[in-house]
């Protein structure tokens, strides 16, 4: 049940449950064609190719699973999903047509190369919490940018972060003050680029 967990709610399906929250409760019309190649364009890059990064790297022995379990394996996956960020940022959701997503990704960038950083300090964060927690507070952020209820939807997510954070301590995956960093890098960045679009 514990890893069920973690491999449902893996920090790579996060990007794509933030695009897909937001074209849910956006109140401006986006024409379908547009929001279908959006997703279409996320789930490629934030999903599919991440994975077939990390199976290369395992496949040329850079990693020794794709959970990433030491800070040293963690360090190239990381980097390429930050080049993907950019990559998504400067060509897929630009804040001239997606403020709000464009922020949301510019706000993963800095969670993502914070992660790094650590990483490279060799200090490991949960990866999973850093994901959920960034969610948490862009949802938030939408509710008042957009002025909508969804206080069902933050609660599920609140719930969500304690069911993550349970099942990575049932784990051993981390430690309680890895978790806690985790969700304040994930949630910091998401908060401090609030003005620049709210």
């Amino acid at each position: 049940m514990q890893k069920s967990i973690s491999y449902i709610f893996h920090p790579l399906f996060m990007p794509l449950v933030g695009v897909l929250f937001y074209f849910s409760k956006s109140p401006r019309f986006i024409p379908l064609h547009v929001i279908q190649s959006k997703l279409v364009s996320i789930i490629i890059l934030t999903i599919l190719l991440p994975l077939l990064v990390n199976l290369l790297l395992k496949t040329i022995g850079k990693i020794e699973s794709i959970e990433l379990r030491t800070t040293k394996e963690r360090i190239t996956p990381l980097l390429v999903f930050a080049t993907i960020i950019l990559i998504i940022i400067k060509r897929v959701l630009t804040p001239f047509d997606f403020i709000e997503l464009y922020y949301f990704f510019v706000g993963m960038l800095g969670t993502v190369l914070t992660c790094v950083i650590l990483n490279m300090l060799n200090f490991k964060v949960s990866i999973h919490m850093m994901a959920i927690s960034g969610i948490f507070m862009f949802f938030i952020a939408l509710s008042i940018h957009f002025s909508i209820n969804i206080l069902g939807s933050i609660a599920l997510v609140i719930f969500l972060m304690g069911a993550i954070a349970t099942s990575r301590l049932s784990l051993k995956a981390h430690t309680a003050v890895e978790l806690i960093i985790g969700s304040a890098i994930g949630i910091l960045p998401q908060l401090m680029l609030i003005p620049y679009w709210l």
